[in-house]
């Protein structure tokens, strides 16, 4: 890996809060995956387009990026190197060759000068520790009129389903987890305006997209999943045995209310966000 310069998430990636999420690679992707429709729609690529995924995580949108563009090649990078053993692995058992990942701090990785058509993200452009110098950096590597195509998460707010379902835990939830650091670093659209404008990128547009995310088969697995999730275990170190189960309960009792045939599904708000290097 070349320079890093975001040392506090590379340490938080490559620890235990990575390599969980790498372990339970199938639990986040059925979780997240219902915007990955949404943001290929709006990245339209091509077989020619040559695809940089930024914060690629375990892959899964890269490996998307790189069924549609058969002529050219997808490159996903991430910070976390248990993240990028599981994407590497899911790209030989599914048999895509024209597919790299490379473990790097996009902060402030050397890519090479317009060599990507179009760029995507599925979050992972929010926990940059110094934003406007990271979108300048990942734009010149975007070739003149190429596209930029990311998603970030809302602002919460306290009558979203998520936080009604999940209300016994938010008194225990006192600070995010080394790995969640920033994550609402771009939930306000008029920074996203304004930082991607400072890094040299035009019409910029910002629009909020709903999609339903699965939590798990029923309330229980479902809330085994949440409790499993880095900020909540995080937050649940040191808190009282007998507290600790009894948010648990309260956790399941609530998620009840979103069971259906197909699973939990909690209705979850992005910004679906694209840009175009001039």
């Amino acid at each position: 890996m070349h320079t890093v310069v975001n040392i506090q998430q590379a340490e938080a990636w490559n620890g235990w809060e990575g390599a969980a999420w790498a372990d339970n690679a199938p639990r986040y992707d059925a979780m997240m995956g219902g915007f990955n429709q949404p943001l290929l729609e709006l990245a339209a690529i091509s077989e020619n387009d040559h695809v940089l995924d930024i914060g690629c995580g375990t892959g899964q949108l890269t490996l998307l990026a790189a069924r549609r563009a058969t002529r050219a090649q997808a490159v996903g990078v991430d910070i976390s190197e248990p993240m990028l053993t599981r994407a590497r692995a899911d790209a030989a058992e599914q048999g895509i060759a024209n597919v790299r990942f490379d473990q790097a701090d996009a902060e402030a990785h050397p890519f090479e000068e317009g060599g990507f058509d179009i760029v995507i993200s599925r979050g992972g452009v929010m926990f940059f520790s110094d934003s406007a110098a990271a979108f300048a950096n990942i734009a010149r590597a975007l070739r003149p009129g190429g596209r930029m195509v990311f998603i970030v998460p809302q602002a919460g707010r306290p009558d979203s389903d998520y936080a009604q379902a999940t209300a016994a835990l938010a008194p225990l939830m006192c600070g995010p987890s080394p790995a969640a650091r920033g994550m609402g670093s771009l939930s306000d659209p008029d920074r996203i305006h304004r930082v991607l404008g400072e890094a040299g990128l035009t019409e910029v547009t910002v629009r909020p997209v709903e999609a339903l995310m699965d939590y798990g088969r029923d309330a229980a697995d479902a809330a085994d999943f949440i409790l499993g999730q880095g900020p909540v275990r995080f937050n649940l170190q040191g808190v009282e045995q007998a507290t600790a189960t009894r948010a648990g309960e309260e956790l399941r009792g609530a998620l009840a209310a979103y069971e259906n045939p197909g699973g939990v599904r909690i209705r979850g708000s992005v910004w679906l966000v694209s840009a175009i290097r001039p």
